[in-house]
């Protein structure tokens, strides 16, 4: 720096009582204040705008406790390795480096030789300050080559950040690594002059570095101040752009992490809330109103919680990157849903706090509309930008010709499996949206796809989603070789009867789950285990109708199983085992809602059990190459991962590899979210992608736990055949048929596509 400069510098700022400093820093941090504090406060005035979220805030210590692990211990960042380290770093970075701000503004304002109060003189706080800046910036190293290597201009679809506002990442990266920059530039002109801190320690090995290479003598005066200087403006700058930007997740993850749903596991859907939060009771309908709204069809009918997480999303697209719909060429992203509707929600806030009005009688008119900002095809936003009567009257989910927020593709193209929400570091909760936005569209629009018009009213009719005769529910039990206990209505079950068997509609009428109803229950007769099953007693427990949206059929069907099971009477508690996820899940998590509550296992976890008892003791060798499909009702939504593993591991000779997609990144089969009674228009099948993903290792065995995934592999199995690129001897097996061929028992046929009974037609 030039010496004149150099010395103006010093005049200006370190003569006594360098008044000019003081005003320049106090003047920067009224200015972020005011700017910075003007958008917190509409931010927060527009987040408590939506409607209650009961129970948010209850178990408050578990809460928290779970809060520091995530937020602190960054858990769900580390699970991505390289990135996940970075994160840590440079989130430490921002915890620890906090003192340097203090110590920047006090060495400004107050004296040139401040430190961090009590322990601010200590070395190690030197050491530690300097190995976080440089942690910081070796992070923001790391993102910027990430970040280039996987550029959505070059990528598209490929790239995570495809859709994600690339621009103001950049930006916020640069200020970040101009925020470490002018800190060990002044830190290393202090060590000069000798206001460090901490004297003339080589603790603080970066400033002593950065030491070196400065000019001595009065010109570190100069670039003391100079940087002091630029370090307050750069946090401060950075600071209000983090609240006009997506980076506002800095201060909202955390919040929205505490109040995210419990427990860890997906579990149960929310149920449908009327305007106050209180469940909806479709049972009392006269209690429900022609206002009475079910689900979400307008912005305003998401909660603060429903806000908080739009306002949350960090476009990392790690969602994206998982989603099943996405990776086969549909229009869903998870991220960009999230960003339209906390798009569409910022731009209608005058509307929503602001009061601004829409005039009565004015009519949209979305033709020729489309938005020229920054968009891509997928999202639905951009059809309409701005803050205007268009924006205030458009439908949430609706087509280009309607304006629409989501298109419909996008709304009925999600599986329901929970990738999106198991994967996000910042806990959104993408299904419960999507999951309220149908029933609005199913229970006020009746707008949904046309097959699962004819799902629903089986259900409605016949009880099971086939519309077969309720008779088909006892045929399977001709093939075994015992009877079968039954559990009759209104009766009371007899004592010795550990279990009742739910056998649910797939594993009692659908002709390859048939088989794997028949491997458990001979294996339950093997171990001496005493069950029950209910047989034309059981009807759909309704799963396929609430992940649809249609939340009254769900209840309709919930109150009759929950009824019947109520009336099967016993002096303990009863225990209920399950083949089926879909039903496992509805009975043990979502039936509770209704008023059933029910001791309920999977029957990969009762195998597991009477394994480990000895009581199943698996001595044949079954010599196969397997590979495992985790079913998302049992994995992620349910953390169930070991138990099929185990009872799989326990078979001699079978050789287990995994895929590279399983356990808590398992990729779906399809069949999810009532995606299994809808037409896959769009793209490429769910099913053939997981099952090539399968082929590649070349297996004799595909085993699954769930009898939807049987039957979606299986198809995508024997298609593969046809075309050649599968051998004909590949099997879809239930983790229960392998068992109980190592048992001694007769080998389990593969689970192919055999001819289904006609269903009967619908009345």
């Amino acid at each position: 720096m030039h010496p004149v400069l150099a010395g103006g510098i010093t005049d200006w700022t370190y003569t006594s009582p360098g008044v000019l400093r003081i005003v320049l820093a106090l003047a920067m941090l009224v200015v972020t204040v005011a700017v910075a504090g003007r958008r917190i406060g509409f931010l927060t005035k527009l987040i408590r705008s939506g409607r209650p979220a009961l129970g948010r805030t209850d178990d408050i210590e578990e809460r928290a406790k779970n809060q520091v692990k995530e937020v602190f211990g960054q858990t769900k960042l580390l699970k991505w390795n390289a990135p996940g380290i970075a994160h840590f770093f440079t989130f430490w970075g921002f915890v620890i480096l906090g003192a340097t701000i203090v110590e920047a503004m006090g060495a400004l304002v107050i004296s040139k030789d401040f430190a961090f109060p009590i322990f601010g003189h200590a070395r190690w706080f030197g050491f530690l300050e300097d190995f976080f800046a440089v942690a910081v910036l070796l992070g923001i190293i790391y993102f910027a080559i990430n970040r280039f290597r996987n550029q959505p201009e070059r990528l598209k679809r490929a790239s995570r950040f495809y859709g994600s506002h690339t621009g103001p990442a950049w930006v916020i990266l640069g200020m970040i690594s101009l925020v470490v920059i002018t800190l060990v530039l002044y830190r290393g002109a202090q060590f000069n002059d000798g206001h460090l801190p901490f004297g003339q320690s080589k603790w603080a090995f970066a400033s002593y570095a950065v030491a070196k290479i400065l000019p001595s003598g009065q010109v570190n005066e100069g670039i003391e101040t100079f940087f002091l200087l630029a370090q307050m403006a750069v946090i401060f700058g950075f600071t209000i752009i983090v609240t006009y930007s997506k980076h506002l997740h800095i201060a909202t993850a955390p919040l929205n992490v505490l109040t995210k749903r419990q427990p860890d596991a997906l579990g149960a859907l929310l149920p449908v809330a009327d305007k106050d939060g209180n469940p909806i009771d479709f049972a009392d309908a006269e209690n429900l109103d022609e206002d009475t709204v079910f689900g979400k069809g307008k912005i305003e009918d998401f909660t603060w919680k429903g806000y908080l997480d739009f306002a949350t999303c960090t476009e990392c697209g790690r969602c994206q990157s998982q989603c099943p719909a996405w990776n086969t060429n549909k229009p869903l992203s998870p991220k960009l849903l999230i960003m339209d509707l906390r798009d569409h929600l910022f731009a209608k806030a005058p509307y929503l706090i602001g009061g601004e009005t829409v005039a009565e009688g004015a009519t949209p008119n979305f033709e020729h509309h489309e938005g020229d900002g920054h968009h891509v095809p997928e999202a639905g936003y951009p059809r309409v930008e701005g803050t205007t009567i268009e924006q205030a009257l458009r439908p949430l989910v609706g087509d280009l010709a309607s304006g629409g927020v989501i298109d419909p593709d996008v709304l009925w193209s999600c599986t329901t499996c929970g990738a999106c929400v198991e994967q996000c570091p910042v806990d959104i909760e993408h299904i419960d949206h999507i999951v309220d936005m149908r029933r609005y569209q199913v229970l006020i629009e009746s707008a949904f796809p046309s097959e699962a018009g004819a799902m629903m009213r089986n259900i409605e009719n016949k009880g099971n989603p086939w519309g077969m005769a309720n008779s088909g529910r006892d045929e399977w039990m001709n093939d075994l070789s015992f009877d079968v206990r039954r559990a009759a209505p209104g009766t009371k079950l007899d004592a010795d009867i550990e279990y009742l068997f739910w056998v649910g509609c797939a594993g009692a009428l659908e002709d390859r789950s048939k088989k794997v109803t028949i491997a458990f229950a001979e294996l339950l007769n093997i171990a001496g285990v005493e069950f029950a099953v209910l047989g034309q007693a059981e009807s759909c427990t309704g799963d396929p109708a609430r992940r649809l949206g249609n939340e009254f059929l769900f209840q309709m069907q919930g109150m009759q199983n929950i009824e019947t099971l109520n009336s099967v009477t016993r002096a303990e508690p009863l225990k209920i085992v399950a083949t089926c996820p879909h039903c496992f899940n509805s009975i043990a998590n979502e039936y509770p809602q209704l008023g059933g509550h029910y001791e309920v296992v999977h029957h990969t976890q009762l195998l597991g059990k009477l394994i480990e008892e000895g009581k199943l003791t698996p001595v044949e060798p079954v010599d196969k190459n397997i590979t495992y499909h985790d079913p998302c009702y049992l994995g992620r939504h349910n953390k169930v991962y070991t138990p099929p593993r185990e009872v799989l591991g326990a078979i001699p000779s079978l050789k287990s590899q995994e895929m590279h997609r399983c356990k808590d990144r398992g990729f779906c089969c399809g069949a999810g979210g009532a995606r299994f009674w809808m037409e896959e228009k769009i793209g490429k099948r769910i099913n053939v992608e997981r099952t090539e993903e399968a082929l590649a290792l070349d297996p004799d065995i595909i085993s699954t736990a769930c009898p939807f995934c049987i039957v979606m592999l299986s198809d995508a199995v024997t298609a593969a055949k046809a075309e050649g690129t599968a051998k004909d001897h590949v099997q879809v097996l239930d983790v229960s048929q392998i068992l109980i061929q190592s048992m001694g028992g007769a080998p389990a046929k593969a689970a192919v596509p055999e001819p289904t009974p006609e269903p009967e037609p619908a009345s």
